[in-house]
Protein backbone atom coordinates (compact mmCIF):
# COMPACT_ATOMS: atom_id res chain seq x y z
CA UNK A 1 0.00 0.00 0.00
CA UNK A 2 1.34 3.77 -1.03
CA UNK A 3 1.39 6.22 1.19
CA UNK A 4 0.03 9.33 0.58
CA UNK A 5 -0.72 12.85 2.57
CA UNK A 6 -2.80 15.72 2.17
CA UNK A 7 -0.75 18.22 3.10
CA UNK A 8 2.74 19.66 3.61
CA UNK A 9 3.42 22.83 6.20
CA UNK A 10 6.75 23.88 5.66
CA UNK A 11 6.27 26.42 8.48
CA UNK A 12 4.06 25.10 11.29
CA UNK A 13 3.37 26.92 14.53
CA UNK A 14 0.84 24.48 16.13
CA UNK A 15 1.84 21.10 15.97
CA UNK A 16 5.27 21.26 18.31
CA UNK A 17 7.56 23.62 19.49
CA UNK A 18 8.97 26.08 17.73
CA UNK A 19 8.71 26.47 13.95
CA UNK A 20 8.08 22.95 12.19
CA UNK A 21 7.41 21.57 9.22
CA UNK A 22 4.74 19.18 9.64
CA UNK A 23 3.22 16.07 7.32
CA UNK A 24 -0.55 15.24 7.08
CA UNK A 25 -0.52 11.75 6.17
CA UNK A 26 -4.06 10.01 4.95
CA UNK A 27 -5.20 6.92 6.54
CA UNK A 28 -7.12 6.47 9.77
CA UNK A 29 -10.04 4.07 10.91
CA UNK A 30 -10.35 5.25 14.49
CA UNK A 31 -13.11 7.46 13.50
CA UNK A 32 -12.97 10.03 16.47
CA UNK A 33 -15.94 11.81 17.46
CA UNK A 34 -15.58 15.63 15.83
CA UNK A 35 -12.53 14.75 13.67
CA UNK A 36 -10.90 17.60 12.30
CA UNK A 37 -9.71 16.06 9.07
CA UNK A 38 -12.56 13.71 8.61
CA UNK A 39 -11.32 13.72 4.80
CA UNK A 40 -8.18 12.59 6.16
CA UNK A 41 -9.20 9.52 6.80
CA UNK A 42 -9.48 7.99 3.35
CA UNK A 43 -5.96 6.52 2.87
CA UNK A 44 -5.93 7.35 -1.01
CA UNK A 45 -6.74 11.09 -0.20
CA UNK A 46 -4.85 13.38 -1.52
CA UNK A 47 -0.64 12.78 -3.36
CA UNK A 48 1.22 10.20 -2.83
CA UNK A 49 4.66 10.28 -1.41
CA UNK A 50 7.75 10.30 -3.92
CA UNK A 51 11.28 10.32 -3.72
CA UNK A 52 11.14 13.78 -4.61
CA UNK A 53 8.67 14.82 -1.28
CA UNK A 54 11.24 13.42 0.78
CA UNK A 55 14.11 15.17 -0.62
CA UNK A 56 11.27 18.53 -0.06
CA UNK A 57 10.76 17.48 2.99
CA UNK A 58 14.51 17.52 4.02
CA UNK A 59 15.50 20.39 2.47
CA UNK A 60 12.48 22.18 4.49
CA UNK A 61 14.05 20.91 7.73
CA UNK A 62 17.26 22.30 6.86
CA UNK A 63 16.60 25.55 7.07
CA UNK A 64 17.88 26.65 10.84
CA UNK A 65 14.50 28.56 11.25
CA UNK A 66 12.91 24.92 11.46
CA UNK A 67 12.99 22.97 14.67
CA UNK A 68 11.94 19.60 13.02
CA UNK A 69 9.26 17.22 11.96
CA UNK A 70 5.66 17.14 12.82
CA UNK A 71 3.53 13.73 11.07
CA UNK A 72 0.18 14.03 11.85
CA UNK A 73 -2.94 13.19 9.81
CA UNK A 74 -4.92 10.84 9.54
CA UNK A 75 -2.88 8.33 11.64
CA UNK A 76 0.48 8.31 11.14
CA UNK A 77 0.16 4.92 13.14
CA UNK A 78 -1.75 3.69 10.56
CA UNK A 79 0.61 4.76 7.63
CA UNK A 80 2.91 1.50 6.61
CA UNK A 81 5.08 3.13 4.04
CA UNK A 82 6.01 6.07 6.61
CA UNK A 83 8.76 3.70 8.44
CA UNK A 84 10.99 3.85 5.53
CA UNK A 85 10.33 7.46 4.87
CA UNK A 86 11.28 8.59 8.52
CA UNK A 87 14.15 6.61 8.87
CA UNK A 88 15.22 7.99 5.28
CA UNK A 89 14.53 11.90 7.34
CA UNK A 90 15.92 10.51 10.30
CA UNK A 91 19.27 10.20 8.62
CA UNK A 92 19.37 13.51 7.15
CA UNK A 93 17.96 15.02 9.93
CA UNK A 94 20.24 18.26 10.79
CA UNK A 95 21.35 17.57 14.89
CA UNK A 96 19.45 19.22 17.41
CA UNK A 97 15.90 19.09 15.47
CA UNK A 98 13.06 16.58 16.59
CA UNK A 99 10.26 14.79 15.04
CA UNK A 100 6.78 15.34 16.83
CA UNK A 101 4.47 12.13 16.24
CA UNK A 102 0.45 12.88 16.88
CA UNK A 103 -1.76 9.71 17.27
CA UNK A 104 -4.52 8.70 18.31
CA UNK A 105 -3.55 5.31 20.01
CA UNK A 106 -1.99 5.71 23.03
CA UNK A 107 1.67 5.05 23.97
CA UNK A 108 0.94 2.32 25.33
CA UNK A 109 -1.09 0.71 22.21
CA UNK A 110 1.71 1.79 20.10
CA UNK A 111 4.52 -0.09 22.23
CA UNK A 112 2.22 -3.38 21.89
CA UNK A 113 2.29 -3.38 18.30
CA UNK A 114 5.64 -4.14 17.14
CA UNK A 115 4.82 -2.32 13.52
CA UNK A 116 3.54 0.89 15.29
CA UNK A 117 6.74 0.65 18.08
CA UNK A 118 8.93 0.34 14.68
CA UNK A 119 7.35 4.48 13.70
CA UNK A 120 7.65 5.60 17.31
CA UNK A 121 11.02 4.54 17.94
CA UNK A 122 12.08 7.04 15.38
CA UNK A 123 10.41 9.52 16.70
CA UNK A 124 11.66 12.15 19.97
CA UNK A 125 7.73 13.47 21.13
CA UNK A 126 4.23 11.50 20.64
CA UNK A 127 1.27 13.43 21.38
CA UNK A 128 -0.90 10.09 22.57
CA UNK A 129 -4.33 9.25 22.63
CA UNK A 130 -8.07 10.20 20.62
CA UNK A 131 -9.33 13.93 20.63
CA UNK A 132 -12.55 13.47 23.26
CA UNK A 133 -14.82 16.96 22.45
CA UNK A 134 -16.26 16.61 26.10
CA UNK A 135 -12.52 17.50 27.71
CA UNK A 136 -11.70 19.66 24.27
CA UNK A 137 -9.47 22.73 25.87
CA UNK A 138 -8.05 25.76 23.90
CA UNK A 139 -5.72 26.20 26.58
CA UNK A 140 -3.69 23.41 26.18
CA UNK A 141 -0.85 23.72 23.92
CA UNK A 142 -0.11 21.25 21.18
CA UNK A 143 -3.57 19.29 22.58
CA UNK A 144 -6.81 19.23 21.51
CA UNK A 145 -8.50 17.78 24.33
CA UNK A 146 -7.36 16.82 28.15
CA UNK A 147 -6.87 13.11 27.85
CA UNK A 148 -3.98 13.60 25.69
CA UNK A 149 -0.46 13.64 27.13
CA UNK A 150 2.81 14.90 25.42
CA UNK A 151 5.25 12.11 25.83
CA UNK A 152 9.27 11.81 25.86
CA UNK A 153 9.48 8.54 24.09
CA UNK A 154 13.12 7.82 24.35
CA UNK A 155 13.09 7.95 28.08
CA UNK A 156 9.64 6.45 27.98
CA UNK A 157 10.99 3.51 26.05
CA UNK A 158 14.23 3.59 28.45
CA UNK A 159 11.86 3.06 31.42
CA UNK A 160 9.06 0.69 30.23
CA UNK A 161 6.48 3.25 31.10
CA UNK A 162 5.26 6.87 29.48
CA UNK A 163 7.04 9.91 30.92
CA UNK A 164 5.60 13.24 29.91
CA UNK A 165 6.83 16.23 28.28
CA UNK A 166 6.64 19.76 29.34
CA UNK A 167 7.06 21.60 26.74
CA UNK A 168 8.55 25.08 27.98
Amino acid sequence: MSLHYAQIRRYDVANGEGIRTSVFVTGCTLHCVDCFNVLYQDPHYGTEWSEETTARVIGYLRDPNVAGLTLLGGEPMQSPGLVPVVEEIRRSLPEGKTIWVYSGYTYEQIVADPERRRLLELCDILVDGRFVARLKDLRLRFRGSSNQRIIAIRPSLAAGTPILYDPA
